[in-house]
């Protein structure tokens, strides 16, 4: 089982140049590379997942859309919105799929009762909601036994840009983020209590935090 691993701290990037470090790292990886956690903002981008119909996008305007190779379907990122992205070894870690997903949403629900805000997550829409409003969104890729993407959080952010798409495949699904409710007051915040918990809920003890890349 792994125990160590990478927290990336990346502050607001474009999408395109990490999705395709998320590749390049996921193909280059090998049995003794530890595990990463890349935390970070985009600018403002809408990505349509692999099972994504061209009828949820409504109107684009000028923000680009990036097709990828995760699951779900078309969703927003822009400022304001945590991104972690989880770089694991699923086999050394003998995580499934499921494993990660419910990871991935319990770290959110979490760090939500932290503040002592309900959050739940859906068997059959992935992501956490409150009161049936949706607040983070969970896409994964498994490649060469190691897992890539991850969820998108939403802090303190312009959701504007939700009413261009039918956020995730449902038409009027109301989008929603932590102003709205009692949450994290800010994107520092929102980071250390969601990586705490996702480790916490993996059991992985030794954190490493770093700035950038090594490159």
């Amino acid at each position: 089982m792994a125990t160590s691993i990478v927290i990336r701290q990346l502050g607001k990037q474009e999408y395109l140049p990490i999705w395709q470090k998320m590749q390049a790292f996921t193909d280059a990886r090998d049995i003794n590379t530890l595990d990463e956690l890349w935390l970070c903002e985009h600018e403002p981008v809408f990505t349509q997942g692999q099972a994504g119909k061209a009828e949820h996008l409504l109107n684009p305007g000028n923000i680009p859309v990036v097709p990828v190779d995760r699951g779900g379907q078309i969703t927003y990122h822009g400022p304001g919105q945590l991104m972690l992205y989880v770089l694991l070894d699923v086999r050394r870690g003998k995580w499934g799929v499921r494993d990660l997903v419910s990871a991935l949403e319990d770290c959110i629900i979490n760090t939500l009762g932290d503040f002592n805000t309900e959050a739940y997550a859906k068997k059959d829409a992935p992501g956490v909601y409150v009161a049936e409003k949706k607040i983070c969104s969970v896409g994964l890729r498994i490649r060469k036994g190691a897992s890539f993407h991850g969820l998108a959080f939403n802090v303190d952010m312009d959701l504007s840009p939700f009413l261009r798409i039918n956020p995730c495949g449902y038409a009027g699904l109301e989008m929603i983020d932590c102003t709205d409710i009692d949450g994290p007051a800010n994107m520092a915040e929102a980071s250390d209590k969601v990586v705490k918990h996702f480790c916490d809920l993996l059991n992985i003890k030794n954190l490493t935090y770093t700035e950038g890349f090594d490159d």
